[in-house]
């Protein structure tokens, strides 16, 4: 079954690159990787949650917040690979956690973005991973998302 089949198989559409709110690309390639840029959580243009992981926002909502970032760096990293369907391995994973102070579960809302990676990939989803937590992120989103993966 191919990556685009089993997309649809699970409901799933890639959602349209965002664009960048700085001078960056979304993505780019240096030989059989390719490396996104921060992606937030933006459905249709917007943040749907805004806060700190452990204070505004609980962990589930941040983990789900974590699987759209995680949807939409497939996205960035599928319209540089010319589709989808070229990407063979998620190599790496970088969840960055808008945290409270005392919030120490950046783990179990990066858990949000691997498991859509699994689902999404099978088997080449399985990634290294760094879950971290930081005062603040871009417009006050509670995560942030970066993917390296082999085409």
């Amino acid at each position: 079954m191919s990556v685009t089949q089993r997309l649809a198989e699970l409901g799933l559409a890639l959602p349209a690159v965002a664009v960048p709110v700085a001078d960056y690309v979304p993505a780019a390639r240096c030989g059989q990787q390719i490396v996104t840029a921060g992606q937030l959580p933006f459905v249709e243009g917007h943040l749907q949650v805004t806060g700190h992981v452990g204070a505004e926002v609980d962990v589930e909502t941040a983990a789900g917040q974590a699987r759209i970032a995680a949807l939409n760096a497939v996205a960035a990293a599928a319209a540089e690979a010319g589709g989808i369907d070229a990407i063979r391995a998620v190599v790496k994973v970088v969840v960055f956690v808008s945290s409270a102070p005392d919030f120490t579960g950046q783990a179990a809302v990066a858990n949000g973005a691997s498991e859509l990676l699994g689902q999404i990939f099978g088997e080449a989803g399985r990634h290294a991973r760094s879950a971290v937590g930081v005062v603040s992120l871009p417009l006050a989103s509670p995560v942030e998302v970066e993917l390296t993966v082999q085409v």
